[in-house]
């Protein structure tokens, strides 16, 4: 019976409200005007009549499994749907196998692939030759990156198309939608309307089920204030995987706001992470790391006060270590940022590989032996403290390389001194080694 529920557009009374309210044109369908409005290239397809094969990428409730069913009805193609997480190989052989008869009878088959990142590699290749024969076109849809979870041999096949997550006017305009459903506004102060909107973090469909259960309330029932609203629905925690793209793409945000020096945008990030559920610890030793990576000697003391953080939070634990790592981050982004250290390890180190085993020049070898003295290790080596100014200008590097500079250190914050500081010296070096 639902089957022919679905197959007329009609849903029964029963069913859940975003059922009741899936769109019946691709017109209807909100927040996806890039791909599906006028000029969009899934609309351009649609009005020449020939659909390609594509990659839905886009977070849950933005209606990819909408817009599939509906490009089968305008395309006039028979629509067959599958989902990676309760089909195997033979499901999909049966899918196939009924498109491969259709087409014989004249029949086009848009096949849509639910979720398609949860199949192997071996069974993703199994689309292949049935994408290349036109037996199939398929649609497969997938809230992760499809370069990283998808064949390389599969994606050059399919087209790939973002979508986003639904804007506050997009999600206004369901709840408008649920309405005229329903019949009667819902109880909600203006305020707590927005709050039901942010609750949604841009899922459409999540938003239609939160607005059914408001339905549900007794239908006398006043305006509700935020609080109200709290109290009859449950927060959803925001989408975050701690070992899908979502982790690295919020990570680099906090690294970058950091760099660029916006302590708002940083502790926003920072916030989001920890929200979410994220080890502090993971973020303590990033924190740590743009210490020495971004900062360096424009500030010497982030790297101080970075391990400081991450003692306090071993310390004192969550919630309140957390503040912690938040009065590291605006740190950072407040301090001058330098990377000449991390350039002047990275020269110093393709230099120590290519130069191989040079000995270092005797006057600075240890000698703690006496056959060791009598070689000249240690001979006419200047004790610095004690030279005048504090500084000797002897040569310190290996018989056979000349002399290189690595560290070109900023004119930001503390490395400006130290800037001034080398330069004195170098010159000292020059007059006292006879230059």
């Amino acid at each position: 019976m639902s089957d022919l529920f679905e197959a007329s557009g009609i849903h029964p009374p029963d069913a859940p409200l975003a059922d009741r309210l899936r769109p019946r044109t691709l017109e209807e369908v909100v927040g996806q005007d890039h791909l599906l409005g006028p000029g969009g290239p899934i609309r351009r397809m649609v009005e020449g009549g020939r659909l390609a094969s594509m990659i839905l990428w886009g977070p849950p409730g933005t209606g990819k499994t909408t817009i599939a069913r509906l490009l089968a009805k305008a395309a006039g193609y028979q629509y067959q749907q599958i989902s990676a997480v309760f089909s195997g190989v033979a499901d999909l052989r049966k899918a196939f196998e009924t498109a491969r008869t259709r087409r014989a009878a004249g029949q086009s088959t848009l096949l849509f692939v639910d979720e398609i990142h949860r199949f192997n590699r071996a069974q993703q290749d199994g689309f292949l030759p049935f994408v290349e024969e036109g037996i199939v076109t398929l649609v497969g849809a997938t809230t992760e990156n499809p370069s990283f979870e998808l064949n390389g041999a599969l994606l050059s096949r399919c087209q790939v198309f973002v979508l986003r997550r639904l804007d506050e006017a997009a999600l206004e305009q369901l709840l408008q939608r649920a309405e005229a459903e329903a019949g009667r506004p819902l109880p909600l102060e203006p305020a707590a309307r927005e709050a039901l909107i942010a609750m949604a973090d841009g899922d459409g469909r999540y938003l239609l089920t939160l607005a059914e259960t408001l339905f549900a309330l007794p239908a006398d029932q006043a305006a509700m204030s935020v609080g109200d609203l709290a109290g009859v629905l449950q927060k959803r925690a925001p989408a975050y995987d701690k070992d899908r793209e979502e982790h690295y793409n919020l990570i680099s945000a906090l690294h970058k706001s950091v760099r660029g020096s916006d302590p708002d945008a940083a502790l926003y990030w920072l916030a989001r992470m920890l929200t979410a559920g994220e080890d502090p610890l993971f973020l303590a030793r990033r924190i740590v790391r743009m210490a020495v990576e971004d900062i360096g000697e424009a500030d010497p003391m982030s790297l101080v006060i970075c391990n400081a953080a991450k003692d306090t939070y071993d310390f004192l634990g969550s919630p309140e270590g957390e503040l912690a790592l938040a009065q590291a981050v605006v740190h950072l982004a407040t301090a001058p940022k330098s990377v000449s250290v991390y350039r002047a390890y990275k020269a110093a180190s393709s230099a120590a590989r290519e130069t191989g085993s040079l000995m270092p020049p005797a006057n600075i070898r240890n000698a703690p032996t006496k056959l060791m003295k009598e070689l000249g290790y240690g001979k006419g080596y200047q004790y610095d403290p004690e030279a005048e100014g504090g500084f000797s200008g002897a040569n310190y590097w290996p018989e056979g390389m000349e002399a290189r500079t690595f560290y070109e250190p900023t004119d930001q914050g503390h490395e400006a001194r130290v800037r001034e500081r080398l330069a004195h010296w170098r010159e000292l070096r020059r007059q006292r080694q006879g230059e």
